[in-house]
């Protein structure tokens, strides 16, 4: 159920009486999901139980504002084990690692507390299932992402055939007769995903696939939410860092479907010489920025016209995770 428009309390004295009034529908859900929710939570904990400073091997989620808080607190982020001291604890992002990470840590005996999403453990585990049924998997995902490196990291080499698009199907060396099973990242288009595995099902009606989207609830929620408001907006703004996946694919979902969509990291970033012509302004997050930021660019647009703001509600999220036992202990 959509929140009917309402006056903002940040207008700013500032602005023209006739100026016209920019109206705001934000997207729900946004932002942060349980898995991020879960990351952050866990270096809190970590640090509030083993003491400050706690190493986290790579930004625990794609937020520098989220990274610079947990600093802040005692978080130190590395980009490998080699730059932890062998008496400090250290956490894995909630991206997910390749199972030689554990393994050297293990042998290097030091402490470390896993935060990977149980989205992406779940892709683990249904990686490791395939290939014990002798199938080679195709990884749907984009290169470099630390998740395709974290998953592709759970099969041994030449296990796993990583593709992006549809035109990379058609380049596949396999015969239609291979044993097949695919994956997909967590955080990719739930649209550009499903044209890349009806190509792989045209190509090898055999393969074999997840019995749930590997999507996750949050990403798929998230642009769901802007595809309801993307047609009513004159421009849609996208919270989110420019190294994750999440909210790069809501910028797509909006440019999609005919609108312009900005993102941006803090709300500075907004030029005002966006807002010509502009009379609504759709507002979403990705699911690593936290709902100050949103606020933040609200704030922002009420120093540059009077504004009101509406919700637009495409689902309800109540998902929680469990944190590792040995925080909770």
């Amino acid at each position: 159920m959509n929140a009917p428009f309402q006056k903002s309390n940040a207008a700013s004295s500032d602005i023209p009486a006739d100026a016209e009034p920019l109206d705001i529908l934000i997207a729900a859900p946004r932002g942060f999901c349980a898995g991020v929710d879960r990351a952050i939570e866990i270096v809190e904990k970590a640090i509030e139980k083993y003491g400050a400073p706690v190493y986290v091997r790579h930004e625990i989620v794609h937020n520098r504002y989220v990274v610079e808080e947990l600093k802040a607190k005692g978080a130190i982020f590395v980009k490998e084990l080699d730059e932890v001291p062998g008496d400090a604890p250290v956490v894995f992002s909630a991206h997910g690692v390749p199972k030689s990470v554990p393994v050297e840590a293990a042998r290097r005996n030091l402490l470390y507390v896993d935060a990977t999403c149980p989205l992406v453990s779940k892709v683990h585990r249904q990686a490791e299932r395939q290939i014990e049924k002798d199938r080679h998997i195709i990884f749907i995902g984009h290169e470099g992402h630390p998740e395709v490196i974290g998953t592709m990291g759970q099969v041994d080499e030449g296990q796993m055939t990583l593709v992006e698009t549809i035109d990379d199907v058609a380049k596949l060396p396999f015969e239609t007769n291979k044993p097949l099973a695919y994956l997909t990242q967590t955080t990719l288009s739930v649209d550009d995903t499903h044209e890349v595995i009806n190509a792989l099902e045209q190509r090898y009606p055999n393969i074999s696939g997840p019995k749930a989207e590997d999507i996750c609830y949050a990403t798929s929620n998230r642009q769901t939410a802007v595809k309801e408001l993307a047609n009513d907006c004159d421009l849609v703004l996208v919270v989110g860092a420019p190294n994750s996946s999440n909210s790069l694919r809501l910028v797509e979902v909006a440019e999609r479907l005919g609108t312009p969509g900005k993102l941006i990291q803090r709300a500075d970033e907004i030029d005002p010489a966006w807002l010509e012509g502009v009379r609504t302004i759709g507002l979403t997050a990705g699911a690593s920025a936290p709902e100050i930021l949103v606020r933040e660019v609200v704030d922002r647009l009420a120093k540059l016209r009077p504004i009101r703001e509406e919700t637009i509600t495409a689902a309800e999220e109540k998902m929680i995770f469990k944190l590792p036992r040995q925080l909770t202990e």
